[in-house]
């Protein structure tokens, strides 16, 4: 079996080597692939994973390559995860909206918006490389933003995809750690999009949870308000404090001294520096300062699944397909799924709370313009998707920002300069 990393000179993938160690007898890889645009960055990752490799005795052939079709021939999965315009224009993204009293976040808002813009062009190349080269393989996308890039996937596209991020999962593990459970035992509904997800009707094998389990979970996630989600009845995914906190957060990055994404710049010089140390063959310490970990730990997951053929629930991006009345069908949604080599199915799920259903259908109409807009680098089209996005929600502001952040990715989006 060969699995192929697309973006391999992300600080990430040796999280996946050591998960792909613990699992080999589950998921009998004799091949990685490891493939990277930036030479430099591949050649680090890859030197270090092989001296990892050995390490962990997963004994598999290790191969890195600049060559796409390369990497992704003969593959059983193709697991991207790709920046494309690096941690600069991310933080580009994080800094223009600040410069216009905006949120300016990674994944959310006018952040999210141009990421997505960059990175599906790449996405859909590996699409195409994929249907001449692995036509009957999996794609284990973990590149951000997720749920759009599944919108483009499962919208022009017919190869099989599982798009995947730890946050859906998450409410397991926090149920899990905080009230001492099996992670496996805990099950839930789950409704919304990538980043902005709701979980409820939580139980534990079978057993509902109390208000007062409910209030103790609910604290554990800082980043919102217990009270709301009490409240709601729900585990909020810690990216709501965007919306709901909106204020409160934009007044906070205002004051920050650096971006995220120059803290992540500043962290990944160290962490490729330890890369390169050829006396490193464990996980460096500055690896674990970098932050994000669970990746691997969900894409490992559905892919045994798919492999062994074992009904497997998860939390998925698919389209929505009737599960949530008051989106369309082919709206993707993040939801609760039962994975097996047949495929990937949305499990029924009781209605969500009312509350929640405007702030859902906005963002996803803004996921869906974007998406249209990627594919098509029509102007009117990404105008539309920024304006309505509901950090925005002003068109004059929307037109000022988009051309400026246009401006500044102009290297990236030729489908938008090409008259």
């Amino acid at each position: 079996m060969k699995i192929s990393i697309i973006g391999a000179g992300s600080s990430y993938t040796p999280e996946l080597i050591e998960k792909l160690a613990e699992i080999k007898e589950r998921l009998p890889v004799t091949k990685i692939s490891l493939m990277d645009i930036d030479s430099k960055r591949l050649e680090a990752v890859s030197g270090f994973c092989k001296r990892y490799a050995k390490k962990l005795d997963l004994q598999v052939k290790l191969e890195s390559t600049t060559d796409l079709d390369k990497a992704v021939s003969g593959s059983s999965f193709i697991c991207p995860q790709i920046r494309v315009g690096g941690n600069i224009c991310r933080i580009n993204d994080e800094k223009i909206p600040l410069s216009m009293g905006l949120i300016g976040q990674e994944t959310t808002g006018p952040g999210g918006f141009m990421k997505a813009l960059r990175t599906i062009p790449a996405m859909m190349e590996i699409a195409d490389s994929m249907k001449k080269n692995a036509p009957d393989a999996w794609m284990i996308n973990y590149t951000n933003p997720t749920g759009i890039i599944s919108q483009v996937l499962h919208d022009y596209t017919d190869i099989k995809c599982a798009a995947l991020c730890s946050g859906g999962i998450r409410p397991a593990w926090i149920v899990s750690e905080v009230l001492g459970v099996n992670a496996k035992d805990v099950k839930y509904d789950i409704f919304g999009l990538n980043h902005l997800n709701y979980a409820y009707n939580i139980t534990i094998k079978g057993r509902s949870l109390t208000k007062h389990e409910l209030n103790k979970v609910a604290s554990d996630v800082d980043t919102v308000s217990a009270e709301l989600s009490v409240k709601l009845g729900v585990i909020l995914s810690g990216y709501l404090q965007y919306y709901y906190h909106r204020n409160t957060v934009l007044k906070k990055l205002q004051k920050e001294k650096k971006s995220r994404g120059e803290v992540v710049l500043e962290m990944e010089k160290e962490i490729f520096k330890d890369f390169n140390n050829p006396e490193f063959a464990d996980k460096p310490p500055s690896l674990k300062k970098r932050g994000g970990g669970g990746y691997s730990t969900v894409a490992t997951d559905v892919m045994t699944a798919i492999y062994n053929n074992n009904d497997t629930w998860h939390v998925v991006n698919v389209p929505n397909n009737g599960v949530f009345k008051f989106l369309p069908d082919n709206a993707v949604v993040e939801t609760a799924v039962l994975i097996n080599s047949s495929g990937i199915k949305p499990v029924t799920a009781e209605p969500p709370p009312k509350a929640v259903w405007g702030l859902i259908s906005m963002v996803k109409n803004y996921e869906m313009l974007t998406a249209e807009a990627a594919v098509t680098g029509d102007y009117d089209t990404a105008l539309m998707a920024l304006t309505h996005h509901p950090l925005v929600g002003d068109y004059d502001v929307a037109k000022k920002l988009f051309d400026k952040m246009l401006e500044a990715n102009k290297d990236y989006l030729p489908l938008f300069f090409k008259k």
